[in-house]
């Protein structure tokens, strides 16, 4: 490593870009570095009895939901993504983006859902009893680690369809056309080329999937399932123990980066990498018959799984309480804190990543690189870890200003921050700082850096620069990121059933509330305004994406 050129180039972008960016590196780490100086203290009696009789059945539970979500979504989303890509059958065009859909249901409104569609009183055993028809229902006990591998793979295979999709129709044309050639067979040419090809846009989703299921508060805790989002909950409001609940966060914050550690070394000798730099396109072969059937009669049996039949029962739902809870004050309370908060850490986040992001890439070294791994570290941390750190970085900063607040008059040791709606959106900020730190940062990489360096030539300095060249220039990227970063915040619930003040609600943690007290119903008209929130950011991203491919 030049040492050399790296003092050089940090003394160069030693602006207030560069000090911006690192305030936001660390406004990141803190509430990570928090936790993990928990381990270092010394524990109470609760641990001693959370160690001996939960933490191995959390332990068991989450590894074994993760596999089986992971080896279902790559299954299903893998399965899609080749029938899509490879294949031309009637419906094609409407299912290629129809089967993203899935992602505006948040799993946990999936889960009360299918809960209730498929209890003794719902509208699967109801009907099947008015037909003569006796179910066991054995049949239909959803409220189980099964149920919850069902959920989580139908409302999150569209992150392993998206990415293995986007991957087969880019760079496995010529594979995948010698393959046919030499006249191998469809099952040969999946299992034999595909497969092996895919592994790196499999593993991307699947990462994306795993995140997603570790993360998850509603729908384990919803269906009885004990994971170790779950125990912090308990450990927190059951137990009332933030400093175990602190260190079973700790713990499970070690092993997430222990995992990712070990993928990273196991995959450090592999290359997935074309041997020229010429990629051909992937030219759909047309099926027919009962080929062509079977393709769609798949397609659309996931679609109406994971989207239609849902989101159609929340709207029958919503039809007979939509004048009772939509027409209430609490219920544009309600839209009014999503929307505040939502905006609020939407355009914070957009803010951080744009700055670092810039200023990563003009220093090009090191120190530009770890600043851009850090500022996407939180989305690969479960959000019940970062509630529990953001309490403590803030519950800790309470202590510091304690003589501040007795000189205000507000009391001996009043919890101002730690009370406030500022710490649920600074969590949210480091929560998803990823989702719009990656939107800008592929935005800097189409347009490179030549633009920049011409102005700077020119005599702008780097604000100018970034404000009358690059900006312009970004602005697609810059506006995905707004939407997806959105849609993220106003879906949350494990970060704002946390860390919300008291009596503020979202319309995430009142649909739960609604779900958790049994009133299913007045549940649907929150979940379908998240869902359609959802859905309109998703349609837009996707309007997007074809007017930057056209």
């Amino acid at each position: 490593m030049n040492y050399t050129r790296l003092i050089r180039n940090i003394r160069q972008y030693a602006n207030g870009w560069l000090i911006m960016s690192v305030a936001a590196a660390a406004m990141v780490l803190l509430p990570l570095l928090a936790i993990a100086l928990s381990i270092f203290f010394a524990p109470n009696e609760n641990w001693i009895h959370i160690t001996q009789y939960m933490v191995r059945d959390y332990v068991i539970q989450s590894v074994w939901l993760v596999l089986f979500t992971g080896a279902a979504t790559t299954a299903v989303g893998g399965l899609l993504a080749w029938l899509i890509a490879a294949y031309d059958f009637p419906l094609k065009s409407f299912f290629r983006w129809a089967l993203m859909l899935p992602l505006a249901v948040p799993p946990y409104i999936a889960a009360f859902t299918y809960g209730y569609m498929l209890s003794y009183t719902g509208v699967v055993q109801t009907t099947l009893r008015s037909w003569g028809i006796e179910p066991d229902q054995a049949w239909f006990d959803i409220l189980s680690l099964p149920g919850a591998v069902f959920i989580f793979t139908m409302f999150l295979y569209p992150y392993v369809y998206l990415i293995t999709r986007a991957f087969l129709e880019r760079q496995c044309g010529s594979y995948i056309e010698n393959a046919r050639l030499l006249g191998r067979s469809p099952l040969s040419i999946f299992l034999k080329v595909v497969l092996p090809l895919s592994r790196p846009a499999l593993a991307g989703g699947v990462t994306l999937v795993a995140f997603e299921v570790l993360s998850d508060y509603g729908v384990a805790n919803y269906y009885g399932i004990q994971t170790f989002t779950t125990a912090i909950f308990k450990t927190w409001f059951g137990m009332y123990d933030i400093d175990s609940a602190t260190r079973l966060a700790a713990w499970f914050m070690l092993c997430i980066v222990f995992v990712m550690l070990l993928e990273r070394l196991l995959r450090r000798r592999r290359r997935y990498s074309a041997t020229t730099g010429r990629y051909s396109p992937l030219f759909p072969k047309r099926l027919g018959g009962v080929s062509a059937a079977l393709a769609t009669l798949l397609c659309s049996v996931v679609l109406l799984l994971s989207f239609i039949f849902p989101v159609g029962q929340l709207l029958v739902w919503a039809s007979w309480t939509f004048h009772d809870v939509a027409f209430t004050a609490n219920f544009g309370l309600l839209t009014y804190n999503t929307v505040k908060v939502a905006l609020i850490a939407t355009a914070l986040v957009m803010v951080f990543s744009v700055i670092v992001a810039n200023t990563s890439r003009m220093l090009n070294n090191t120190v530009g690189i770890a600043l851009a791994k850090t500022m996407t570290i939180g989305y690969s941390i479960p959000g019940a870890i970062i509630a529990i750190g953001v309490l403590s970085l803030f519950i800790a900063l309470d202590r510091q200003l304690a003589s501040l607040y007795r000189s205000l008059g507000w009391g001996e040791s009043p919890l101002v921050l730690s009370l406030s709606l500022f710490m649920l959106i600074f969590a949210y900020v480091i929560r998803f700082m990823a989702t719009g730190y990656n939107a800008v940062d592929s935005g800097f990489e189409k347009i490179g850096t030549k633009f920049a360096e011409s102005a700077r030539l020119l005599g702008l300095g780097m604000t100018r620069t970034f404000f009358k060249v690059d900006l312009p220039l970004i602005r697609g990227s810059l506006a995905g990121g707004i939407i997806l970063t959105f849609v993220e915040v106003v879906k949350e619930l494990p970060l704002a059933m946390l860390l919300r003040p008291f009596n503020f609600d979202t319309l995430s943690t009142k649909a739960y509330q609604y779900a958790g007290d049994e009133r299913i119903f007045s549940a649907a008209v929150p979940s379908l305004a998240i869902i359609c929130v959802s859905l309109a950011s998703i349609l837009l991203f996707h309007q997007l994406g074809k007017e930057v491919r056209s």
